[in-house]
């Protein structure tokens, strides 16, 4: 056994062979892999091999799509069966809103380069003979989807990685992993140990053991899945004699099940409700090739709905029923990327889907190592996307939920309901009593919007079909009333959420912008580091601010900050709250060795209070001795004032494109400032107002969010910061990149549209966009600008077909709209309410 490689990979299942795969096609050959078992002894072994294009995230889409492509040569490649079978995969819907998720899926599909057919109840039928299509609306097909043998797919990737001088060491343990002084890390095992340079985390069931060797807390837990192998059924054995085609991958998404043909008979996947968490402390060290008791009556409904739709499947026996762990995350993407706080080590883990991940998460991680940036974007599947709050608790309640709704629709506005409210801002009770619906992220809990006092949605309004699946509204407590109903569609929160917009424009609100990521940055090498880091100068004068954004080092936008200049040598960030662990990690990784900056984080200790609105200086005006006016507080600056009887660092900026205020506070003063605000706008109407109102005004500001707008995909000139992009800086990460970017020409220019004869569904992001019958490009945002009473996408596009006034054609929901480019920040371009 070698005792040092380039990488070592820790995990012998079908993911981690594949980042073995990749990473000796990438040219790295000393990469070694280390499975303490045999290969597939995992959750590998009894996965049922589909491959699933379908799916509403992008990275994830990107992912799946590359798998599949690979895996039909990957037999020519390597001379070693993979057991491929390209027999399509359909998709029924059986109410409207499934179909609205079918058609703004195939949106993004067309975007990926994904094929997906329509097909009506009698195509399914002709597809599908032994499928009853009475109930049915229709279905689609992803014609180049299907199945593959797990095994011999890994087995496959393993003999192409040894080709390129990789090397597997099977039936070998690790049992500790250190990082030494000088970076490297040693991977200790029970046949000796090896010196690397990286070390990817592959390890399935056991990734929480292998990252707390490391001090990472992944957040993985698996889940139980269960599947039924039936014996033969005369009718399939008859089509295989005849020679007819298998009829393919069937999905009830709606029933919450996946069926196909398995040895002349069938096999049933139900993804239910109640499945349990499993290894929840690991599996055992003797775990291998293992599967749990299974229970048929927790399968009762599924199989019910699965015999009324195929009702061969109650025609036979059930030859075996497998029950195996699935690797979970709380939203049901992996992981993939670097872990935080460590440097090196990579996370490729939670694959719930992972033989349709396998291929493309290897590659992609393999980019990421070999490249140091991968070449998608990995924003949806970066590890860095949860935080230290998603410990086991968290995690197993999540899990459970993230396995549940595989089949659910997935509603743009979903809000899913296990483990919260977990984190809360002191204000959370006085927002609740005003009416909030709260969303969440990165575990807070914010008021999405408002609801009237005495909103109830009746049993008419929510108009639940009669399905196993037929949710359409968030779980609310005994007694409590449904005030929400989701849609792909303009829902019933569409006019209060216009209200909310048109009342912070001809008046003043209240949001709650607590979950705002924060970071403190002192010391005597503060400004030169963070002048580096970032595209555009650092603010020069205490108490001003500059929006600025960290790059790839190919020049793509990874991360967004509004710097504050507290002092000489000190800056205060904020960036989105989402983003915290992933744009921290960034920063800590690449703060200097000689002590000369200090970085911390300090998002918890100051909540933030946006007061927006025309009348909002006058709000202040009653509660602050400072000086409001424009030339002593001018747009873009800062200053420490009283509110009231409290402090705050008041900010002069939103997100919103109103004049207005960020009030910065420390958290325990919140109430205080929050009832001191309000108490003083009661005579300006002050009202609170939302997420959902605050996305709605910065469409109509053309402003841009990561990782829509903003991303690795797009140089930070094609998302349209030339202004906060300083070339004639010496130097900053990109810069050089983005010069040779721009050199060689760009293949997107932002812009932003009106989009013509909208009566109830907006653009949402992801929609794909046409000229002359010809897709050209993609929305990255969409929605109803309130102010300026227009239907708005934020779009990517060929820079020559840019120009102000050319019309476009946009696809939402399956139906095409007439779109025109219009100027950048139709709202009050010049910013002179901003100013004001």
């Amino acid at each position: 056994m070698k005792s040092q490689a380039r990488v070592v990979v820790i995990g012998g299942g079908v993911v981690g062979v594949s980042t073995l795969y990749h990473l000796a096609k990438k040219g790295w050959s000393d990469v070694v892999l280390v499975e303490r078992k045999e290969l597939t002894s995992g959750s590998t072994w009894h996965a049922a091999g589909l491959l699933p294009l379908f799916n509403m995230s992008y990275s994830v889409g990107q992912i799946h799509k590359y798998s599949v492509k690979l895996y039909k040569t990957l037999e020519e490649e390597t001379g070693q069966h993979v057991g491929f079978r390209q027999v399509s995969n359909i998709r029924l819907a059986r109410t409207k809103d499934r179909w609205d998720e079918f058609m703004y899926y195939a949106g993004i599909a067309k975007t990926l380069g994904i094929t997906v057919n329509v097909l009506t109840p009698a195509q399914v039928k002709e597809i599908w003979p032994l499928v009853n299509t009475d109930t049915l609306i229709g279905a689609i097909q992803h014609p180049d989807d299907g199945y593959i043998q797990p095994a011999d797919l890994t087995q496959a990737l393993a003999k192409g990685a040894r080709s390129r001088g990789a090397e597997i060491y099977r039936n070998t343990t690790v049992t500790g992993i250190e990082q030494q002084k000088d970076g490297t890390w040693l991977v200790k095992t029970d046949k000796g140990d090896i010196a690397a340079e990286h070390v990817v985390s592959a390890s399935g069931n056991f990734a929480r053991k292998t990252g707390a060797m490391v001090g990472v807390d992944v957040p993985v837990i698996p889940v139980e899945h269960q599947y039924i192998v039936t014996e033969p059924h005369p009718e399939i054995v008859a089509r295989q004699k005849a020679g007819l085609p298998e009829m393919g991958v069937l999905r009830e998404s709606d029933s919450s099940w996946y069926m196909r043909e398995e040895n002349g008979g069938l096999l049933l996947g139900p993804y239910e409700v109640g499945a349990p968490a499993c290894y929840v402390d690991g599996p055992s060290e003797d775990s291998e090739f293992e599967l749990f008791q299974e229970d048929l009556e927790r399968l009762e409904p599924y199989i019910e709905t699965a015999i009324t739709r195929v009702p061969a499947f109650g025609e036979v026996g059930i030859k075996r029923v497998y029950n195996g762990a699935i690797a979970y995350t709380p939203d049901g993407s992996p992981i993939i990327g670097p872990a935080w706080d460590v440097k090196n080590f990579w996370l490729n883990e939670g694959h719930s889907f992972g033989v349709t991940a396998a291929g493309g998460a290897g590659w992609q991680l393999a980019e990421w190592i070999v490249d140091g940036e991968p070449t998608i974007d990995m924003m949806g599947v970066d590890p860095r996307r949860f935080g230290p709050y998603a410990t086991r608790g968290y995690l197993k309640t999540k899990n459970e939920e993230a396995y549940a709704n595989v089949f659910t629709v997935h509603y743009p506005d979903e809000e899913r309901a296990a483990a919260r409210p977990l984190k809360r801002t002191p204000c959370y009770d006085r927002m609740k009593d005003l009416g909030a619906v709260f969303g969440s992220v990165y575990g807070w809990e914010r008021p999405n919007w408002f609801a009237p006092k005495g909103l109830a949605l009746s049993a008419a309004e929510l108009d639940q079909p009669d399905t196993l699946l037929h949710e359409n509204h968030a779980p609310v407590k005994p007694g409590e009333p449904v005030r929400e109903k989701y849609a792909f569609r303009r829902s019933n929160y569409f006019e209060h959420v216009g209200r909310e917009a048109r009342h912070v424009h001809e008046k003043v609100g209240l949001l709650d912008m607590s979950a705002f990521a924060k970071f403190e940055v002192s010391g005597p090498g503060a400004e030169a580091w963070l002048d580096y880091l970032v595209a555009n100068r650092i603010p020069k004068k205490i108490g001003r601010i500059a929006l600025t954004h960290m790059l790839s080092k190919n020049g793509g936008v990874r991360s967004e900050f509004t710097i504050f200049r507290a002092g000489p040598q000190s800056f205060y960030l904020v960036s989105a709250g989402a983003f915290e662990r992933h744009d921290f990690d960034y920063l800590q990784k690449n703060l200097p060795t000689d002590g000369s900056v200090r970085l911390s984080k300090v998002t918890t200790q100051y909540g933030v209070l946006v007061l927006a609105g025309p009348r909002s200086r006058d709000v202040l005006a009653k509660v602050t001795d400072a000086d409001l006016s424009s030339p002593k507080f001018p747009w873009l600056s800062g200053q420490f004032i009283n509110v009231g009887i409290a402090s705050a660092l008041a900010i002069r900026v939103n997100f919103v494109g109103e004049l207005g205020w960020e009030l910065h506070h420390p958290i325990e003063m919140q109430n205080t400032i929050f009832d001191t605000v309000m108490e003083a706008g009661a005579e300006f109407d002050i009202k609170p107002f939302g997420i959902r109102a605050m996305d709605s005004l910065r469409l109509e500001k053309s402003y841009r969010l990561i990782p829509r707008e903003l991303s690795i995909e797009y140089s930070a000139i094609e998302s349209g910061l030339e202004k906060f992009v300083n070339l004639n800086k010496a130097d900053f990460i990109g810069r050089d990149a983005l010069t040779k970017w721009q050199a060689e020409g760009f293949k997107n220019q932002f812009v932003t549209m009106e989009v013509h004869g909208v009566t109830d569904a907006d653009a949402r992001g992801s929609e794909a966009i046409y000229r002359d019958g010809r897709l050209v490009g993609r929305a990255t945002s969409g929605g109803y600008g309130w102010r300026l009473g227009k239907s708005l996408a934020l779009a990517m596009v060929p820079p020559e077909m840019a120009a102000l006034g050319t019309e476009f054609e946009i696809e939402i929901l399956g139906r095409r709209h007439k779109t025109t480019i219009i100027p950048e920040s139709p709202f009050d371009p010049e910013n002179e309410r901003l100013r004001g």
